[in-house]
């Protein structure tokens, strides 16, 4: 197998079609840990909308029961991808998603936003860190695939381009990003969970390294302090120092679950 089979084998496919598959390929072959890191902080940045972070805190599943609900997220999200969406498992995962969101007053806009996120985040963190760009065809199926996701969750007017959900994203967090305590004590959960995947000594590495890859708008609506520029160098260029490398690498030929995937 040559570096770029997996690439080749999706450009072959039919993005309105083959979405499950190409996504499958790019999330379990060719990006497993990049897209566990932006899933991670895509689902991280929407606790800075009010809304979402103080129902998470008043729930108290992403501070109590942080590592619990972190790795059901996981796998919930996991199980269509790897089995399809119209699977046994497929359809059970999104069933426990609906009843879970049922259980709270979540409004449309809320759960579009969450939605856009997913689309977005893991393209924007692949064209920064990525060891290739992501190809249109990967990039319309990851759209299509979300798409899918959001129709059997009933959510309503999503967009249907990247484009549209970028838009979306970017409006959205302009418009509703602000400072809430409960909101900034989940953040501060899953920050202390990342950090435990970790040896003690790194904690506080780690921890500064997250903060360091977090934008202005995120830092601000949780109150974090602004890492300083030198430490938001070293911790892009130790992320594109690994792009590099593994360009070098031969293509993965057995795929990665986020199981598996070290954080």
């Amino acid at each position: 197998m040559h570096k770029s089979y997996w690439r080749e084998a999706n450009d072959r496919l039919d993005p309105e079609a083959d979405y499950v598959q190409i996504y499958r390929t790019i999330a379990l072959h060719e990006f497993p840990w990049d897209f566990n890191q932006s899933l991670s902080f895509a689902l991280f940045r929407t606790y800075a909308v009010p809304s979402i972070g103080r129902l998470l805190d008043e729930t108290g599943q992403f501070t109590g029961e942080c590592q619990k609900r972190y790795d059901d997220t996981g796998l919930l999200l996991e199980a269509p991808l790897t089995h399809g969406f119209d699977s046994v498992e497929g359809r059970a995962a999104t069933r426990r998603i609906n009843q879970m969101h049922a259980m709270y007053d979540i409004s449309n806009d809320d759960l579009r936003y969450v939605l856009s996120t997913f689309v977005v985040v893991p393209k924007r963190w692949i064209d920064d860190y990525g060891w290739r760009p992501l190809t249109r065809v990967e990039v319309d199926a990851s759209v299509a695939y979300y798409r899918q996701l959001g129709k059997r969750m009933n959510i309503k007017d999503m967009p249907t381009t990247y484009a549209g959900f970028a838009d979306l994203m970017d409006d959205y967090e302009r418009g509703h990003f602000a400072f809430d305590a409960g909101a900034r004590r989940v953040a501060d959960s899953t920050l202390a969970l990342l950090c435990s995947f970790y040896p003690r000594p790194a904690k506080g590495v780690v921890d500064l390294f997250s903060r360091a890859l977090m934008d202005e708008p995120l830092l601000a609506a949780f109150a974090y302090d602004v890492p300083a520029p030198s430490v938001r160098r070293a911790s892009a260029a130790a992320l594109r120092a690994r792009a590099r490398l593994l360009r070098r690498l031969p293509p993965r030929k057995k795929p990665r679950m986020a199981i598996d995937t070290p954080r």
